[in-house]
């Protein structure tokens, strides 16, 4: 599992206009899941269920 951020230097992964961060093939918001017990936080593209991690 790749972080957003080299999803993003990698032009995997997209801000649009209001900052949210889109997954650059389906063009679809990613969804957020926070585990208390984690550093991190897991993204996911609802279309093409690939995950990324997001450190708080």
């Amino acid at each position: 599992m790749k972080s957003t951020r080299k999803g993003l230097r990698d032009d995997e992964l997209e801000k649009d206009n209001y900052g949210r961060i889109v997954c650059a093939e389906c063009n679809e918001t990613l969804k957020k899941a926070n585990n208390p017990d984690e550093v991190f936080s897991v993204r996911t593209c609802p279309e093409c269920a690939v995950e990324w991690k997001e450190l708080r």
